[in-house]
């Protein structure tokens, strides 16, 4: 009999940052590794990635991190936990193994695996299954313990029409869920979406009317690891012999890998080149990132792209997902192409680009592998309480459907749950640029403060000998008040400087400490009273 925990210091109650941790007996097996995007909120903020304290503390325990799919909200953070564990063994499919070198993460890290074949662990093992999802050899993982399994979904949509890398293979659901499955961890993103997912997620015939009815040059948006809907898109222009352009590095080398490993299927003499992309009849494929939405776009409008103009005549084919925090940019974007008159199509309201379980999805899920305990998890917590539901109108009791948030820890004993309310710290750690320290919320607090008032610098000058001011005290500002207009308000803000550093002066010793905090607060006072603003002020006090 096994002592089995499960916690996530990720995922729950947000889109992102997914992070599962089983834990069985004196082994710890982690389950994806995913960052979150910053908001508009997060100043400067590149991505937001989960606390690693518990897995660093607990490294030696650690038999493996099981990637998925090639996602970043899966697999972002891996490059960022490998600094912190150097000797973590990553498995991942090969096209999962692809997208974590591209990340930077060390190939000598990594494990390739292949769907169906059983990974053995002491008394344990793990059970990779092929599933379907808009990134190739999407796989689920199913944990085998002595008392039963724990399974973990990943993302995934249940389509009998999709095959190959992009195919699941449902038989081995069934074989599994009458072996027994302790414990199911599902995702709930789409959960409140009535009926399949599939075939909503079909965007062919989309994407022929654009290309039937575009009379000139088509410009498609898309994500670089989205490759089914890079597929979708080739199989759109068989026989209107057009010539696919595809712009930037990162992408063409996606496409090439993808080709080459059967992932992509396209005819070779379909593929343009720089010397194509003003062609009337060209098909530019441009790559997007989730982290920056519609940079490329964006760059386009503004005439910062050395390739391409934007045209009159040209159509341009958003076939990417929306993002509720990137709704504003979208519709200037939008409006952008509209003043350049040329034509914009986005996915219909009734598709989905992004490939996640709907409600028939997961109840399939569920009544195939009859888990024990269902734990909803990968989504918003309302989309999780909905995921809740559905299993337990499908008689799960709500005793045994476990809603928790990221650090709650759920105790299995000898098959059977133990709540003993035990936590574990879990926080945000927010990334800004290549370091992989945490900026903090003080940090953002200052950038916030920055942003909407602006900073005042106040700088002076004294004599070394005697302590007279040589020079100042100057006044700069960036982002509160232009100086020419203001004139008033900086004699008084040199005025009130001047004379707290004369009131710290005394008998040849200067109060340094004494006449910042002075100078902060007598100012942040009056500048509150004459603008209603509070900027950042700061004081610097030099000798020479």
């Amino acid at each position: 009999m096994s002592k089995i925990k499960i916690m996530a210091l990720g995922g729950l109650n947000e889109n992102g940052k997914n992070t599962y941790v089983v834990e069985v007996d004196e082994s710890i097996f982690v389950f994806d590794c995913g960052l979150k995007y910053a908001n508009e909120n997060l100043f400067g903020i590149d991505y937001i990635i989960p606390d690693f304290s518990y897995l660093i503390k607990n490294r030696k325990r650690i038999k493996g991190l099981f990637i998925t799919h090639g996602h970043n909200e899966n697999m972002g953070a891996v490059y960022d936990l490998v600094k912190d564990i150097p000797q973590l063994k990553i498995y991942a499919t090969k096209f999962t193994k692809y997208m974590l070198i591209n990340l930077g993460v060390n190939s000598k890290n990594i494990i390739e695996i292949l769907p169906h074949k059983k990974i053995n662990f002491g008394t344990c093992s793990i059970f990779p299954i092929s599933i379907s999802h808009s990134a190739p050899d999407s796989v689920m993982y199913v944990l085998n313990t002595k008392d039963g399994a724990v399974a973990y979904t990943g993302d995934f949509i249940i389509d009998p029409a999709m095959m190959g890398p992009y195919g699941m293979d449902l038989g081995k659901f069934g074989y599994i869920g009458k072996q027994g499955v302790l414990c199911l961890l599902s995702e709930s993103v789409f959960s409140e979406n009535q009926g399949h997912t599939s075939p909503n997620h079909r965007l062919l015939n989309f994407f022929k009317d654009a290309v039937n009815h575009a009379e000139n040059r088509l410009l498609f948006l898309v994500l670089p690891n989205h490759l089914y809907t890079i597929q979708e898109i080739f199989d759109s222009l068989k026989n209107s012999h057009r010539k696919v352009v595809i712009m930037g590095k990162k992408l063409q080398n996606i496409i090439a890998f993808g080709k080459e490993n059967g992932y992509l299927n396209f005819k070779d003499d379909m593929l343009g080149d720089l010397s194509n992309i003003n062609d009337k009849n060209s098909v530019l494929l441009i790559g997007e990132t989730q982290e920056r939405p519609y940079a490329s776009i964006d760059k386009i409008l503004n005439n910062y792209d050395k390739f391409i103009t934007l045209k009159k005549s040209d159509t341009v084919v958003f076939a990417l997902p929306k993002r509720d925090d990137t709704e504003k940019k979208l519709v200037k974007i939008l409006d952008e192409i509209a003043r350049c008159d040329a034509t914009f199509l986005e996915i219909p309201k009734d598709k989905n680009i992004l490939h996640h379980a709907s409600s028939e999805d997961l109840m399939l899920m569920i009544r195939l592998l009859s888990p024990k305990y269902y734990m909803p998890v990968k989504g918003e917590y309302r989309y999780m309480v909905k995921n809740a539901d559905i299993a337990n109108s499908l008689g799960i009791s709500k005793e045994n459907i476990l809603l928790k948030q990221n650090g709650d820890v759920i105790n299995i004993v000898n098959g059977k749950l133990e709540d003993k309310f035990e936590t574990i710290k879990v926080n945000d750690v927010l990334i800004d640029g290549k370091s992989n320290d945490d900026v903090g919320e003080l940090v953002i607090k200052d950038r916030e403060m920055l942003s909407e008032n602006g900073i005042v610098l106040i700088s002076a000058t004294l004599k070394k000998r005697g302590k007279n001011i040589l020079v100042g005290p100057e006044v700069t500002t960036r982002g509160f008040i232009y100086i020419k207009d203001s004139k008033e308000i900086i004699d008084k803000i040199k005025e009130i400087s001047h004379e707290i550093i004369i009131k710290n002066t005394i008998d040849n010793y200067v109060e340094y400490s004494k006449i910042k905090v002075e100078i902060r607060e007598e100012l942040s006072k009056y500048l509150f009273e004459e603008t209603g603003c509070k900027p950042m002020i700061i004081a610097v006090i030099q000798e020479i």
